[in-house]
């Protein structure tokens, strides 16, 4: 029986692990950073879903930054769904900042405007608790 079928097969299912990565590898757990603005997009999408929030500096400059969440299908198993974030929603968000100094957080407490608190402990990503 010829392997190269076998081994297309498991090229095709490792894909999904290497898309993955640790927290440590893109955040940064000394670098917690509290956000507060409102929601402009939302995707829900694996392998994270993300809320882009416009937060306003201390100038008046809006900055758009990507939170990552996680993925939706451990995010509907806590009860979430499409619509428990929505565009217009005002947020507060403590997160992990990336490494890369872009304008992108692990999102960890998600304090919506009418008092809700929803909290992701790790995404089961390594990162730190909250």
């Amino acid at each position: 029986m010829p392997i190269r079928p076998y081994l297309a097969l498991l090229a095709g299912l490792a894909w999904p692990v290497a898309a993955h990565h640790a927290f440590s590898a893109e955040f940064d757990s000394q670098k917690p950073v509290m956000l507060n603005g409102r929601v402009a997009k939302v995707e829900w999408l694996n392998p994270h879903a993300r809320v882009y929030l416009e937060v306003k500096g201390a100038a008046g400059a809006v900055t758009t930054w990507e939170l990552q969440l996680a993925s939706p299908n451990v995010l509907m198993r806590q009860g979430w769904s499409r619509d428990s974030i929505k565009r217009g929603d005002v947020l507060t968000v403590n997160g992990y900042l990336a490494r890369d100094a872009s304008h992108v957080a692990a999102a960890r407490t998600i304090r919506f405007a009418d008092g809700r608190v929803a909290e992701f402990p790790s995404n089961g990503d390594g990162g730190p608790v909250k």
